[in-house]
């Protein structure tokens, strides 16, 4: 499977972004796809990383104070398998959950 990109987050570990997630990403959330440099920098540099709902799942976070929607977080959901990550979706939220 191609990827899109393949980064180190801030932990140090490989995450990436198949392109089959990236098309997932912007059919879902058409406004992303202005976004994929934003969404690496989410990864390298997040503000905060949370546990999802589902527990085997992380939220990476990124404000963006210059951006004109209520919703200013970008959150990335990534998932680990033998420490290496891949991102499941990405979208903007109001607040870190």
């Amino acid at each position: 499977m191609e990827n899109v990109f393949e980064i180190k987050d801030k932990t140090g570990r490989k995450i990436h972004l198949s392109k089959e997630r990236w098309k997932h990403i912007t059919t879902t959330h058409p406004m992303m796809t202005n976004y994929l440099e934003e969404i690496k920098q989410t990864l390298e540099k997040p503000i905060k990383i949370t546990l999802h709902e589902k527990g085997d799942l992380r939220n990476y976070y990124l404000y963006l104070k210059h951006r004109k929607y209520p919703e200013k977080y970008l959150r990335g959901i990534v998932k680990y398998l033998n420490e290496h990550g891949f991102i499941i979706t990405a979208h903007f939220v109001s607040c870190i959950k």
